[in-house]
């Protein structure tokens, strides 16, 4: 007998809940706003002249291309692969900055034990412009990167590492030639194979003389050795891509989201047309190219850039005439290094967190975390670990690879990457309408761009519109430094020295005859320099014939990299060079009105607003009328007053105060916690310099205060 209290239910459907029209919600909306405009209130303006709206609906995605899509096919909207990271995750690349080739081998080998699984070398300075570190001068010797000039670096460098199993990403810019054949020597030396080899040693001159301003050769030259280097990767090394198009000179001079992809992309199409010029097919020279960007911290607009990264390429090899295959792009991820902060670096493990996460989504194919402590010394273990286990977090915790394109069929994200590919695509018309990226750079267009959007960046920043969390926001003041670890510059260059006369000295007879096979040039160059590389030559004895009379190279006006946080670093550190030079920080009186509920909010706010600087308060508690609180200002010594009160009290209290301080003490600075608006003129008048509220321009005032106060000069 059936259960009598058991009844037949119909399947819950949501028809009972019709959808409520978009109309309601705006007039529900507007109520709350109680007049303010919407569109100033509630829709956000970014760099990339893109509104956010507050809310995406499925309107706004109707009509976008590529929404049926699928993963694998083109233009690989989804992703380049049908089963996404499901199958294969990213390539944890962590960059390892150490000088040497034994350091960085010790940090390598350490890591691939415990979860990188791919190599990723930053060379220095003078490796990147084929110079030996005996001819260099020691301060660039292993500035930035490892110092690698013969095979014997390079196998000692990757000593217990198995090529063929272990993808490789090298960053060489114009000196790819040489490392091709100095990694061509040592899997030779090795007995490995070449067409089992992965990953890129990327060349990408414009990157370089962007960031630069100047190349060692002309660009015909260097377009010349690319397509050699094509051509003989396509033969010997079919897994090693040779161009690697870099859009972080353009993300670390400030550059919009769009603006580094449009350029990043110009680019490419500079160096497409190079090759073919060169009697490359486009599915001959597009399986040779690698894109490298930055993740800022717009965490959905870095996802829709990388998915519109794939689909305009896609698109552009397309029209070239590329196969399905050619229009995928492979693609490398970097977490911001605009973004880092010296102050409070801890949060830097949160700002590469969350960046690394759009990298994750977005679907990049490998993937370097800066470690927390990337700007203030070469990372620690501890740095390389937390970065590197961010990698595993996302991976095996953040089921974040279970699910292809998990950003896929968003409202938001769908319409965000729409346009972006949009806007970009805009950028990269302006660029080619210029005659392609090589001659924009030298005309300063994509300067020009870069600059201004940096500057509309800077003056976010300095109004704390734009938030760094513990430098100009939220500062810790109790936070204990981490101290630079300086690197002893001259015993990296007398160690390299040993090592580079070590290897002189074992160079074969044949060495003469393979430099000077290499500078007569012609279609062998490629298999010249690993000849040469093989008989014991120097990467800048190799770099220096194979530019055997070349002609000068461009010089252009270099995109100035800064960081964000870098203006309000600079005001702590002038505050603290006054606090160790006098004993004690520059301190600023509060004075504080009233009882605790009238003044703390306000006397709370210019404690952290001042505190970004690095100023310290005396914070009493409240006074009854303004001369005792000006009689205690006095009697501190303190070169500055915030007078700290609600918009209601201030016109009984702060003419009387101003003026009774300015009296006594004419240099002294006297500030008000507020801005009301109809009593500014007054205020001023009777003595007030200036005014801490949200609308501030922080970095300014602080920086008249530090003159003020004989903190700066």
């Amino acid at each position: 007998m059936a259960n009598p209290q058991q009844t037949d239910a119909a399947t819950p459907t949501f028809s009972e809940f019709p959808p409520t029209p978009y109309e309601d919600w705006r007039k529900a909306i507007d109520k709350v706003l109680k007049g303010a405009p919407f569109e100033k209130r509630l829709i956000t303006k970014t760099y990339e002249e893109i509104d956010l709206q507050p809310m995406y609906r499925q309107e706004d995605i109707e009509g976008l291309p590529h929404l049926d899509g699928l993963p694998g096919f083109t233009p690989y909207l989804r992703g380049a692969t049908p089963m996404g990271y499901a199958t294969t995750s990213w390539d944890v690349a962590q960059e390892m900055p150490y000088s040497t080739p034994a350091a960085f081998n010790a940090a390598l080998k350490a890591d691939l034990e415990r979860g990188q699984n791919a190599v990723n070398i930053v060379l220095d300075r003078p490796t990147l412009a084929g110079v030996d570190a005996d001819q260099a001068e020691a301060d660039d010797v292993g500035k930035g990167g490892l110092s690698i000039s013969s095979v014997a670096d390079l196998a000692a460098a990757l000593e217990g590492v198995d090529l063929e199993k272990t993808p490789i990403y090298i960053q060489a810019s114009t000196s790819a030639l040489t490392f091709t054949a100095l990694l061509a020597g040592l899997v030779k030396q090795q007995g490995k194979s070449l067409d089992k080899v992965r990953g890129a040693i990327g060349m990408d001159p414009l990157g370089q003389l962007a960031r630069d301003g100047r190349l060692p050769r002309d660009l015909d030259g260097i377009y010349e050795v690319m397509a050699q280097l094509a051509t003989w990767a396509k033969s010997n090394a079919p897994q090693l891509r040779t161009i690697t198009v870099q859009g972080h000179p353009y993300h670390n001079g400030g550059a919009s989201t769009t603006q580094e992809l449009a350029f990043a992309l110009a680019t490419a199409v500079d160096y497409l047309r190079a090759l073919q010029a060169r009697g490359l097919s486009i599915d001959d020279a597009a399986p040779r190219f690698r894109f490298a960007l930055s993740i800022g911290s717009n965490f959905f607009m870095e996802i829709a850039k990388l998915r519109a990264a794939r689909v305009l390429w896609a698109k552009i090899i397309q029209a070239f005439g590329g196969n399905e295959e050619s229009q995928k792009m492979r693609l490398h991820a970097r977490t911001s290094a605009w973004n880092q902060t010296v102050y409070d670096p801890h949060v830097n493990l949160l700002r590469a967190t969350t960046e690394a996460f759009s990298g994750a989504v977005g679907g990049c194919d490998s993937l370097h975390i800066s470690p927390f402590d990337e700007l203030l010394r070469v990372p620690d273990e501890f740095a390389r670990r937390v970065a590197r286990n961010t990698h595993t977090v996302l991976r095996e915790e953040s089921h974040v690879t279970k699910t292809v394109d998990p950003a896929g069929g968003s409202w938001y994200v769908e319409n965000l990457t729409d346009a972006v590919a949009r806007k970009t695509w805009g950028i990269f018309q302006e660029v080619e309408k210029q005659g392609g990226m090589a001659k924009a750079l030298e005309a300063g267009w994509p300067q020009n761009q870069v600059a201004d959007t940096a500057s509309k960046r800077a003056a976010n920043i300095a109004k704390r519109k734009d938030i760094f969390v513990g430098t100009n926001m939220y500062p810790n003041m109790k936070e204990t430094r981490i101290e630079p670890a300086p690197v002893d510059a001259w015993a990296v260059q007398n160690e390299r020295k040993e090592a580079l006369k070590a290897v002189r000295a074992k160079a074969s007879g044949n060495k003469q005859a393979a430099l000077d096979t290499l500078a007569k040039g012609g279609a062998n160059t490629v298999e010249s320099a690993i000849s040469a590389a093989a008989a014991g030559a120097t990467l800048g004895e190799i770099a220096q014939a194979a530019r055997t009379n070349a002609k000068p190279g461009p010089t252009i006006n270099s995109i100035r990299a800064e960081r964000g946080a870098q203006a309000f670093e600079r005001l702590r550190q002038v505050t603290e060079s006054f606090a160790a030079h006098t004993g004690q920080p520059p301190q600023v009186f509060l004075a504080t009105m009233g009882p605790l509920t009238q003044h703390k909010g306000r006397a709370d706010f210019a404690t952290a607003f001042l505190g970004v600087g690095g100023f310290e308060t005396i914070y009493p508690s409240g006074f009854d009328t303004p001369d005792a609180a000006a009689q205690a200002a006095l009697a501190s010594n303190a070169k500055a007053v915030v007078i700290c009160s609600t918009d209601a009290t201030y016109p009984d209290i702060v003419p009387t105060l101003a003026q009774t301080l300015k009296k006594a003490n004419p240099d002294v600075t006297v500030l008000l916690a507020g801005y009301p608006a109809e009593h500014v003129e007054a205020f001023k008048a009777a003595g007030v310099d200036d005014f801490i509220h949200l609308a501030a321009n922080c970095q300014s005032l602080l920086t008249t205060l530090q003159k003020k106060m004989g903190v700066a000069q």
